[in-house]
């Protein structure tokens, strides 16, 4: 350490304090970093399966209202906006807004469903944004 004039110390630190504290932050960052990559991943997974049960849900309260499931033509947007034939049955809107998955890609609906023949397929395509896949491409859905 260095003194001042007047015999007192100088409150610095020398370039070899400071690159220390670099390296230890650096060692510490290396080796942390990596456990919170995969948990971003996670979260996406959690959030789509969530977004997926609440529309499930939506579109279960729809046919119970409405006597039928919203075709293919209708979708999603069913939900949030008077269907133009049957206006009267409708009571919604059943959401209050229609959200895209975590990957900004809007959900996807099939009635009939080929999962589901007798009701209907809901399933976000995943980080992939292609039907199927494996891993983090994985869909998830409703079945």
């Amino acid at each position: 350490m260095r003194t001042n004039e007047s015999g007192g110390r100088c409150g610095a630190f020398t370039l070899i304090e400071i690159m220390v504290v670099v390296v230890i932050l650096g060692v510490l960052a290396a080796t942390i970093i990596p456990q919170f990559i995969g948990t971003t991943h996670d979260a996406k997974v959690s959030t789509a399966k969530s977004h997926v049960a609440e529309l499930e849900a939506a579109i279960e309260r729809f046919n119970i209202h409405m006597d039928r499931y919203p075709t293919a033509e209708e979708g999603l947007k069913v939900l949030v906006e008077r269907p133009g034939a049957e206006a009267g049955a409708w009571r919604g809107p059943y959401i209050k807004q229609l959200r895209s998955d975590p990957w900004a890609q809007p959900y996807q609906y099939r009635f009939p469903g080929t999962r589901h023949p007798t009701s209907f397929d809901l399933w976000s395509r995943g980080a992939d944004q292609a039907d199927g896949g494996e891993g983090e491409g994985t869909d998830i859905g409703n079945w």
